[in-house]
């Protein structure tokens, strides 16, 4: 019996492809779960998931607690934003001008073990897998159901899961994009940017992460109804939001000089595009990571996974912006109001979809 230790992950504990792939929530497209009924659409909607792997501390984002002590509050300040009363990380002046066009829920939870593969598959398929079975992720499912009823399906329903930036890296020597000779994915082609103005280029910022934001837009453009954009490839040994506070994971400073300066320009830029071009209001963008942070600070100066609270964003799609949608209790570590699970995450970017899948429901506050 492997013992767990406070990170979350079990050392020494080897994974097969197969395994990842259910961890993971990325399957190929068998035995796919079918949406009981189909809202009619009266123009094309899609949905892009940026994935921001690793799991955001809620408190260095989108729920500071400034009236907490410090080892709850953290080391940022918080912001005033365009909805009064409504406070974000100083880090995030793009997205609090933008409030008024999002919706924060800050009450996400789950009840499973505290590591990343739990939330990426309740995130991405609604349910955690059962031995010999492997849940589709929600791309696949949406091709599955657009192929059946006759629309041209732009993602194929072979691909493993919707189309993402790159493959994610959880289980050590295993990513999202080795998926071996067996299976061949098949995608798109990928959209140039050289014929992208190169003042809506810059506005993305000169990083990874904005640039396959603009591709996402871009995919969107020629038909493509579900995009992943993972921000990061991998927890190990290089940035991404696992912020345990040392090596090989990321610390607060790692936070405030590159990993939240670059959401926040690229997400803004991304609403900004969308709203510019019209497709705002049938594009749903969902901002959310797999965990949560613990509410206290460690001994190395971080948060270690939580799956207790956290905070998802939510904008376009029909959401009604400038809302904020459940709250945690002071220091951030359960809900006390209006707790929400991943599959309800998932039952609302189906909802912005325009598919009903009564098994997962939509958060239907945010479309009031």
């Amino acid at each position: 019996m492997h013992e767990m230790p406070r990170n979350g992950w079990i050392e020494g504990l080897e994974f097969s492809r197969r395994d990842f792939l259910r961890a993971s929530g990325v399957g190929m497209a068998t035995g796919l779960h079918r949406p009981r009924s189909v809202k009619p659409l009266g123009s094309e909607r899609s949905v892009i998931l940026l994935l921001l792997v690793g799991g955001p501390s809620a408190h260095e984002t989108f729920d500071p607690k400034p009236d907490a002590t410090e080892d709850v509050r953290g080391p940022f300040a918080s912001i005033a934003t365009r909805i009064p009363g409504v406070r974000l990380s100083e880090h995030l002046p793009g997205l609090a001008e933008r409030m008024d066009r999002v919706a924060l829920i800050r009450s996400v939870h789950h009840e499973g073990a505290p590591i990343h593969e739990v939330g990426l598959q309740l995130l991405q398929t609604g349910r955690l897998a059962e031995p010999g079975e492997e849940p589709p992720h929600f791309g696949s499912v949406v091709a599955h159901r657009d192929q059946r009823i006759g629309r041209p399906v732009r993602a194929p329903i072979l691909i493993p899961g919707p189309i993402a930036s790159t493959g994610v890296e959880i289980s050590r020597g295993q990513s999202a994009g080795a998926l071996g000779p067996s299976f061949e994915p098949i995608v798109p082609r990928t959209p140039s940017l050289t014929t992208v103005p190169d003042r809506i280029r810059s506005a993305y910022g000169p990083t990874a992460f904005g640039r396959s934001c603009l591709q996402a837009r871009r995919l969107i453009e020629e038909g493509v109804r579900v995009v992943t954009v993972n921000m990061y490839s991998t927890v190990f040994s290089r940035l991404s939001w696992d912020v345990h506070g040392g090596s090989p994971f990321s610390t607060f400073d790692d936070y405030a000089s590159q990993i939240l300066p670059t959401f926040d320009r690229s997400f803004s830029a991304l609403l900004d595009d969308l709203e510019r071009s019209g497709r705002l209001e049938s594009t749903m963008v969902v901002a959310a990571g797999e965990i949560g942070r613990t509410p206290r600070i460690n001994a190395s100066g971080g948060r270690d996974h939580w799956p207790g609270a956290w905070s998802v964003v939510v904008a376009g799609g029909g959401v009604r912006g400038g809302q904020i949608i459940g709250a945690t209790d002071p220091v951030g570590g359960e809900p006390i109001d209006r707790p929400v699970t991943l599959p309800e995450i998932l039952g609302t970017m189906y909802h912005g979809l325009g598919i009903d899948d009564e098994s997962h429901p939509p958060i239907r506050e945010l479309f009031a």
